[in-house]
């Protein structure tokens, strides 16, 4: 039987959180019953306000004050007006980080993976403790890993930019 990942697994640093999840099962159930899920293949890091690529760069705002909070809530945003992004926020309270879902096994994409997991901005400022509409699993596949750049963050200048950040499963 599959092991929901508990609050203790988002309360670890995002470079540790990361790779981590790589591997595991995002589920939705929807209102119907059914179950949507996912194998995530695809990960990136963002850690704090040093962190250019961060969110969290320019200081605490209305749009990044979940990332300050309690780990195990997830943080969805629009991009470029039309995408859902869906991240989960990790480590400790008032030390802003979080971990982007890239893609799955079938969906390219963290815009792709969201909307074919019907996440959207009602998702934001969910907490996966308990939840029983969204939530990881961890069935034992462990797949090897690689590192690679974060992607399109040109914005955060040349360290950030190239910085291994994102994980990847090998074979994705």
């Amino acid at each position: 039987m599959n092991k929901r990942l508990d609050a203790e697994f988002f309360h670890r640093d995002a470079l540790d959180v990361a790779p981590d999840l790589v591997g595991k099962i995002l589920v939705h159930r929807l209102p119907d019953g059914t179950e949507l899920r996912e194998r995530i293949a695809e990960m990136e890091a963002y850690r704090g306000e040093e962190d250019k690529g961060c969110h969290a760069a320019k200081g605490r705002t209305k749009r990044t004050e979940l990332l300050y909070g309690e780990s195990g809530v997830i943080y969805v945003y629009l991009c470029y007006g039309m995408h859902w992004l869906m991240n989960v926020i990790t480590g400790e309270k008032d030390q802003p980080q979080g971990v982007l879902l890239r893609a799955g096994e079938r969906f390219d994409g963290p815009a792709k993976l969201t909307k074919k997991m019907q996440i959207d901005g009602s998702f934001n400022g969910v907490l996966l403790k308990g939840n029983e509409e969204i939530w990881f699993e961890d069935d034992g596949y462990r797949p090897e890993i690689r590192t690679a750049p974060r992607v399109g963050i040109d914005y955060a200048g040349d360290y950030w930019k190239d910085i291994e950040w994102r994980f990847i499963a090998d074979g994705k």
